[in-house]
């Protein structure tokens, strides 16, 4: 949390330089039981976003990509668990670094990680903060690798994942919610994650885009979402998450995290309001993805601020995050850059919006609901106009860092010998699913199908029951088995009419060659 902390319920005695010895003494008398339930369910909730994010991406996909959007979503998170474990939670919240931009080893492995009273806030212990904050790392992560969507290989963009977490949002959760960061110590107002998660994720997400390159232009032609039903379902889920990831970040079952809860409901929910609006206003249509982009939106733009402003001005939030986010999804074409997933629209602007929100409309009486903060200062509202110039130059700084930072990890990694970033134009053709992985969300057939319509190779259309297996691509017993059927299909085919209207055609043809025979017999007697 990005304020001060006024003083624990209690005051922690623990002993050892592991944060106390549960050998020789109750390691937790010091904390509320309800508060740390409360931040464990959170924790648990917030893991439900992971694959929100992988049914959202994988929806917003063509359906021969669709499984590889799955798996790099959920595969970060893997490598985010070791991460994390390894030393990422020690660059992220070492208390005995004080350079103000990255931590130290000071934790590394979970060292001197237990009943110690969380850097980040005294109602819980390191042990559960470490989790909790495990989780929004996780999050982040899922975000950003969306930015290979249909072109990307998969084992360089989890090489990217480990060292951009490390690189980049490890700084970024520094700088904002570490004592000793530069961000903290100057007053930067963040709850959620509006710099590390938001900006890190969107930002990065275009910089990844940008080194990746576009796709291929043929193959965009009435490009569409495959799966609306399957946006929706992980709009749902990161939505449930969402209350715990905002909901959480009181760090404590208290009124704070309430108002949080409801602040991100009312935002998110005008948001879409607002961006299902705007879609009208073009298409005469009233979209479900419009809607489902701007509860995106507008639970990204609370991230920061849920627990810092009123309802009503929530509200206000919801609608200018849903007009900022909604027309941010054209910067993409503005500056060429392949933002396939619009990642850097819906959650780099989105998290912009929310941290400029803080610098006008938070407020002390909502700080103070936490117990703790009692008499913590806002933004403009309570007079603390200096403020506003540090949210923005915190929004600057993010987001300038987590460019340059992004595209030079990944401009480094495309350049090792098997590591290329992108996949090959017969891949791209192809689709990811059967290129990385040999396997699908949906029919091989048609995948087939969308590959020989695309197919540049090919002079003539193939014949609606052609299908052409290439024993490289797929799994083999499934090429056999499409293979056979096609060539009993064909074999079918020679042997039957078409249609019931061509079977009338070959018995018209039949009866008039049968007339004009008699007739020439005729003639000849």
């Amino acid at each position: 949390m990005s304020y001060a902390h006024l003083g624990a319920p209690t005051v922690f005695n623990g002993t050892g330089s592991l944060g106390g010895d549960a050998r020789t003494e109750n390691l937790n008398q010091w904390y509320q039981s309800g508060d740390q339930a409360f931040i464990l369910v959170a924790a648990c909730m917030v893991l439900l976003m992971v694959p929100g994010v992988s049914f959202l991406y994988s929806g917003l996909a063509r359906r021969k990509s669709a499984l590889s959007m799955l798996w790099v979503t959920m595969m970060s998170f893997s490598v985010i668990v070791f991460q994390w474990y390894f030393w990422g939670y020690s660059l992220a919240f070492s208390s005995t670094s004080n350079n103000g931009y990255i931590g130290n080893l000071n934790h590394f492995g979970l060292q001197r990680v237990l009943a110690t009273p969380s850097i980040g806030s005294p109602l819980i212990p390191a042990l559960l903060y470490s989790f909790y904050q495990m989780m929004f790392c996780a999050v982040t992560a899922c975000l950003t690798v969306g930015a290979v969507a249909e072109r990307g290989r998969v084992v360089p963009s989890m090489v990217f994942c480990f060292f951009w977490a490390t690189l980049v949002y490890c700084p970024l959760a520094y700088w904002v919610w570490n004592a000793n960061g530069w961000a903290f110590k100057n007053g930067v107002l963040d709850y959620a994650g509006g710099v590390p998660v938001e900006i890190g994720s969107g930002v990065s997400a275009l910089a990844y885009s940008w080194v990746l390159g576009r796709r291929n232009e043929k193959m965009m032609m009435n490009f569409r979402p495959h799966n609306i039903s399957l946006i929706t379902l992980g709009t749902v889920l990161l939505w449930f998450g969402w209350l715990g990831f905002n909901g959480g970040s009181a760090f404590g079952a208290n009124l704070r995290a309430v108002m949080a809860c409801w602040n991100s409901c009312l935002t998110a929910m005008f948001a879409a309001m607002t961006w299902c609006l705007l879609d009208f206003r073009l298409a005469k249509k009233w979209s479900m993805v419009g809607w489902c982009s701007g509860t995106i939106s507008g639970l990204v733009a609370a991230t920061p601020a849920s627990g810092f402003i009123t309802p009503w001005a929530s509200i206000i939030l919801g609608v200018v995050a849903g007009v900022c986010c909604n027309f941010g999804t054209k910067i993409k074409f503005l500056i060429r850059i392949d933002d396939s997933l619009d990642v850097f629209a819906e959650h780099g602007i989105g998290g912009m919006v929310g941290l400029i929100f803080n610098a006008f409309f938070a407020s002390g009486s909502i700080i103070g609901l936490d117990g703790v903060n009692s008499g913590a200062i806002g933004g403009f509202v309570d007079g603390h106009y200096v403020l506003i110039g540090w949210q923005i130059a915190a929004i600057v700084a993010g987001s300038a860092y987590a460019f340059v930072m992004s595209a030079i990890i990944a401009k480094i990694i495309d350049l090792i010998p098997g590591l290329k970033l992108r996949a090959s134009e017969e891949a791209e053709l192809l689709g990811m699913d059967d290129d990385q992985h040999g396997e699908f969300s949906y029919d091989y057939v048609e995948v087939r199908r969308d590959f020989l319509a695309w197919s540049p190779q090919r002079e003539e259309p193939a014949h609606e029951s052609t299908i052409l297996i290439e024993p490289q691509h797929g799994i083999q017993e499934h090429a056999n088995m499409a293979r056979s059927a096609s060539l009993a299909d064909t074999q079918t085919e020679e042997r039957k009419p078409a249609s019931i209207y061509d079977n009338r055609a070959r018995e018209r043809s039949e009866s008039t060659e049968t007339t004009e025979g008699s007739q020439s017999n005729e003639k000849r007697d």
